[in-house]
């Protein structure tokens, strides 16, 4: 179900949903954190749909705070979404100027979950202090999107300057099975240090780059990057030890095949992750992600400018 609610207040909005809550019978204790979406009004429809996905494990109130570009008025239009519309979560979609949003936490403060945690999501344009950023001061997890960036390396460089601890980026939560699966590979025998590593994928995806500073972070060897075209992600890594190469190949950004000398190839299903996949991730822990902040301040190479 969806109420609009024209030419608005927060307080209204507010009185709304305890009216829903009461007449439908949604309870609000059920909800676990407050995720606040700041984004384009464009964009508002599929950054709510992976929230909504990501809500069927985390039961959340989804704020999101629309920029209309064109609108000059200071004129608030909210909308509500309950019931099969809004997944496991309620959605508040507010409507408004970016000259009002410059003042976004005063906006949002009378419809956040009482003693719940809020956690900040931009979904597109990212700010270069996620935690020096209006919303960001009130959340204690910071999500941002580099792959969604027009150059996705100087958007990581903006991140490192700026990073504080609760910061993270979807980018680095696509890595989760690659890392997993490398650290797998290197704990069967022989146990040998690698040498050299190098990480194939497109040339524009910054989890290549992370992938490659994780590398050279963990391993303390020097780490190529092979830059690729007319790919997807991350497509191959090769460890480098003295009893011969171990590699990981997705060529196809399904499968991965394992290959290590003295064993047979093994294959695992490695697909490319969905962006609610990559949501529910984070929205699973409320602590600092510390190897991001690690891989950040000492994995990329000095040509990234600080």
């Amino acid at each position: 179900m969806i109420i609009d609610l024209p030419d608005t207040t927060t307080a209204a909005v507010a009185k709304a949903l305890v009216r829903l809550r009461e007449e439908g019978g949604a309870v609000a204790l059920g909800r676990v954190l407050t995720l606040v979406i700041d984004t384009p009004a464009a964009d508002v429809d599929s950054s709510v749909a992976a929230a909504n996905d990501a809500s069927r494990e985390h039961p959340c109130r989804v704020l999101v705070l629309a920029r209309d570009e064109v609108r000059t008025t200071p004129r608030l239009d909210a909308e509500i979404r309950v019931g099969g519309d809004a997944g496991a979560s309620e959605v508040v979609v507010l409507r408004t100027s970016s000259e009002m949003l410059e003042h976004a936490d005063t906006l949002m403060m009378p419809l956040l979950l009482p003693d719940a945690p809020i956690v900040a999501w931009w979904p597109t344009d990212i700010p270069s202090h996620p935690a020096e950023h209006p919303v960001g001061r009130m959340a204690q997890r910071r999500i941002t999107d580099t792959v969604s960036s027009p150059d996705p390396v100087a958007s990581l460089a903006a991140l490192r300057n700026g990073h504080r601890a609760g910061d993270t980026d979807l980018a680095w939560t696509r890595l989760t099975r690659w890392r997993a699966l490398l650290a797998s590979a290197l704990d069967q025998p022989p146990h040998e240090p690698v040498t050299r590593a190098e990480v194939h994928g497109l040339s524009t995806h910054p989890s290549v780059e992370l992938l490659a500073g994780w590398l050279r972070m963990s391993l303390r060897c020097p780490v190529t990057v092979v830059r690729r075209t007319g790919v997807e992600g991350i497509t191959k890594v090769v460890l480098d030890r003295a009893s011969g190469p171990v590699t990981i190949d997705r060529p196809d950004g399904r499968v991965a095949v394992l290959q290590q000398p003295g064993h047979p190839d093994r294959t695992a299903a490695m697909p490319m992750r969905g962006l609610n996949e990559c949501l529910a991730e984070e929205l699973r822990r409320l602590d600092p992600d510390e190897v991001w902040g690690e891989v950040l301040a000492a994995g990329l190479p000095d040509t990234h400018p600080r």
